[in-house]
């Protein structure tokens, strides 16, 4: 069986790009009891979890998972905290659930997740800004958050901006992606008349908004949208590309600077006996040819 990929809600799970693409497992946070029970059991099928959470969660939530990881004294879980908007992580879980089929480890599957993430999109459509945190927003944009009809394009990752819809362009990504809009209101007919042609996607879908993000954006007035790379092979070529390395703690392969499974930091050029140069980067732009 791959491995396995947790969500901590129902929302966050995105309908199957093909039938090789395993469903998510939503992983049971009611009690104590039916957390350990429902992730030994993950563990017993799968062999290993990667738990994908909001960073920005109530840390009652962070506490139950590493409780749980605690208990079972398991080192095949994986918890990554993931600072995206709510249909960012979304997409997140959807492409480590299309790789988890690929011959990647868990180790460098868990690692994958920071990568993966840099080359997503995430942002939002908001009739108000005027209880946004997550993002900078000037005074200048407060004040102007409260004209009747005022709307506001805000991307939040991979570099934080805010524009006012019809005065500037928000920065899309330099490859091809497909779109994912869900909609509350105002209505997306922006995002996909305006922001799709402009970012030159390949393809829109829509999608239910997730139930914390309003929470996350600060209001129910709007049209959450996320861009990410969709095509499994694309996605493999990209996370291939990445030097692997082996954690020096646990031993699970990894890419990147940091292990997913025990968060060890991998330790810099010739720190340990013997220890070869190593990639000062998890971040790499995509490879030639690849658009």
């Amino acid at each position: 069986m791959p491995t396995a990929i947790a969500v901590t809600s129902p929302d966050l799970v995105l309908p199957p790009h093909d039938r090789q693409t395993p469903p998510a497992v939503i992983q049971p946070l009611e009690t104590l009891e039916s957390s350990l029970t429902g992730m030994h059991a993950l563990i017993e099928q799968h062999g290993y979890v990667i738990s994908l959470y909001p960073s920005a969660a109530p840390g009652e939530l962070a506490r139950r998972l590493h409780t749980v990881r605690s208990v079972l004294e398991s080192d095949r879980i994986a918890l990554l905290g993931i600072d995206l908007p709510p249909l960012g992580i979304a997409l997140l879980a959807q492409q480590l659930r299309q790789l988890s089929v690929c011959d990647f480890s868990p180790g460098v599957l868990a690692s994958s997740a920071r990568l993966l993430a840099h080359y997503i999109y995430a942002g939002a459509l908001l009739g108000s800004v005027a209880k946004l945190d997550r993002v900078p927003v000037s005074l200048k944009s407060h004040a102007k958050s409260w004209v009747p009809g005022a709307q506001f394009a805000v991307l939040a990752n991979p570099r934080p901006q805010l524009v006012r819809v019809g005065q500037e362009d928000l920065a899309g990504p330099e490859f091809g992606t497909r779109l994912l809009v869900a909609a509350e209101q105002p209505p997306s007919d922006w995002v996909t008349a305006t922001l799709a042609p402009a970012w030159q996607v390949q393809g829109v879908a829509t999608v239910p908004l997730p139930e914390q993000s309003a929470r996350w954006w600060g209001t129910a007035r709007l049209a959450e949208f996320a861009a990410g790379l969709y095509d499994v092979s694309v996605l493999y070529q990209l996370v291939s590309s990445v030097r692997r390395e082996t954690c020096h703690w646990c031993g699970l392969e990894l890419i990147g600077d940091r292990c997913g499974f025990c968060a060890a930091a991998l330790p810099p050029p010739g720190e340990l006996p013997g220890a070869p140069a190593r990639a000062a980067s998890s971040v790499r732009a995509l490879p030639p040819g690849v658009t």
